[in-house]
């Protein structure tokens, strides 16, 4: 066994999965980031927006007082409180005029900002070295890596702890001393999460919840408004005999109670509840607009995606209706299955996706006001890099998080080697520690090799700290095709009533 632990350990390091996840975010999720913003629009008159291209990399450097740029290591960022960081070099091609008229402009290269750098990544001046050129730069080559540098400050992201995202889980729960039966999902896209819900209440009635829409909605009334207007297309949207009866109780509760017929009927029932005392136009966009975006948007958020989102309800009533008659048990939010773990590459996603989109306001406010200024528009001029950079820094620094989350970003713990390695494979969930949570906190069985089932510590964090098991391995990414591929040869068919 001793030797099995031994090679396993000449291939990999106990922080192996935050550097990797790290350079999946450098080498495919910031050009990912990039693509979805797309362009940057104004309201310059004429016509004149920014297309985004390709986002550069450079390598970690210091520019100096009288102007000098040269390579920074990370002993000189620690030693002279500084940040390790690269600079980011992004494509804009500006697009002026209209319609057929646009034409583009010149592409420049401009600078956008500083991304801090994780010690051991690819884009390290410490990656690939010997023990003897480390030693050479000041470094200890048994340091585990895996940290950035803030301030001069060693600076260590936590690994977070959360639901799985985009997948029904169906639990029973209590509304006004009633037990309803909830298939509920996740569901996120481009950082963005909503919660969407479909609840059987005692009465038989199916009700939908999601972001953007005040109070409870009834299953078919939304189905209509996505342009599901007949019985038949409602039927076939849940597509299980065994609930028939359900099903038809609650479209002939509809039509008797809110006479909903067609689907611009539950567009105005709809746009009353959204945009209540406008007029009949504007609720209709509007009533789009709240279903395009906030309604199961990993689905897409045109309306083209109606159909995808009429079939998706469909599974999610089916599973609400399947838990109510015995059919299937609760879904154990405990097991590792229905869990996911945010690693640095994660972490980061998330804040340069933010402070991105704030660089991008900022963008489109300074070229706008070049032009009140009766100025030619200029993207070198617009860009402000310290937007980007201060936002990125601050939340390292001071670890608090996009959407809130505290003690992301940690002060590395140097009193031990083992205290370090520790703190580097930590995992912490983002329960309350002041709720007992009793169940979440306990060992479950599906810990066994990925949670170590004795490091945690005592008091109110116990059983919400974690860490990860020695031989752990977590995936950083895979690809989707490559995984229908395995799924596939290994004999598993694609049900069409599961689609999504």
């Amino acid at each position: 066994m001793r030797e099995l632990v031994d090679a396993y350990f000449k291939e990999h390091g106990l922080i192996d999965h935050q550097i990797e996840s790290y350079n999946d975010f450098v080498e495919n999720r910031l050009q990912k980031i990039i693509d979805e913003v797309g362009y940057i629009e104004t309201e310059i008159s004429g016509g004149y927006k920014v297309k985004l291209g390709k986002i550069k990399v450079g390598k970690p450097v210091i520019k100096e007082a009288d102007g000098s740029i040269r390579p920074i290591t990370p002993m000189e960022a620690r030693i002279r409180d500084l940040t390790y960081s690269v600079p980011l070099y992004l494509e804009m091609t500006p697009i002026i005029g209209e319609g057929e008229d646009a034409r583009e402009g010149d592409t420049v290269e401009v600078y956008i900002g500083e991304l801090p750098v994780m010690l051991g990544s690819k884009i390290c001046h410490l990656y690939g070295k010997s023990k003897e050129e480390l030693i050479g730069l000041g470094e200890d080559p048994e340091d585990p890596l895996g940290y950035f540098i803030i301030n001069g400050t060693e600076k260590v992201l936590i690994t977070q702890e959360d639901l799985i995202p985009n997948r029904i889980l169906c639990e029973k729960a209590e509304r006004s001393g009633k037990i309803v039966d909830v298939a509920k999902v996740f569901s996120t896209r481009h950082g963005f999460r909503a919660l969407c819900t479909v609840e059987r209440h005692p009465d038989g009635l199916l009700y939908t919840t999601f972001p953007g829409m005040p109070g409870q909605i009834p299953l078919v009334v939304l189905m209509k408004a996505l342009g599901a207007e007949t019985d038949k297309d409602i039927i076939e949207a849940i597509n299980d005999e065994r609930f028939f009866m359900e099903i038809v109780l609650n479209i002939q509760e509809i039509r008797e109670e809110y006479n909903i017929n067609s689907q611009e009927d539950a567009l105005e029932f709809i746009g009353k509840r959204v945009a209540p005392g406008q007029a009949k136009n504007y609720r209709l966009k509007r009533a789009e607009t709240v279903l395009c975006n906030y309604l199961l948007p990993h689905l897409g958020v045109t309306k083209e995606d109606f159909p995808k989102k009429i079939r998706f309800l469909g599974i999610m009533a089916r599973n609400a209706l399947e838990l109510y008659f015995g059919y299937r048990g609760e879904d154990d939010k405990d097991h590792y299955a229905y869990k996911r773990t945010k690693l640095a590459g994660d972490l980061m996603e998330d804040l340069f996706r933010y402070a991105f989109n704030q660089l991008v306001k900022d963008i489109k406010y300074q070229l706008e006001r070049q032009t009140l200024r009766n100025k030619t528009p200029s993207i070198q001029a617009a860009v402000r890099s310290d937007i980007l950079t201060e936002r990125i820094k601050h939340a390292m620094a001071t670890g608090t998080w996009v959407g809130g989350k505290t003690g992301v970003g940690q002060l590395l713990d140097r009193t031990s080697y083992l205290a370090t390695n520790s703190q580097l494979r930590r995992i912490v969930s983002p329960l309350s520690r002041s709720q007992p949570h009793f169940e979440a906190r306990e060992l479950h069985g599906t810990h066994w090799g990925k949670i170590c089932p004795s490091e945690t510590p005592e008091g109110p964090n116990c059983g919400l700290v974690k860490n990860i098991a020695v031989m752990c391995e977590v995936t950083t990414s895979e690809d989707d095709d490559k995984v229908l591929r395995v799924l596939n040869e290994s004999g598993l068919v694609k049900s069409v009533k599961d689609e999504y």
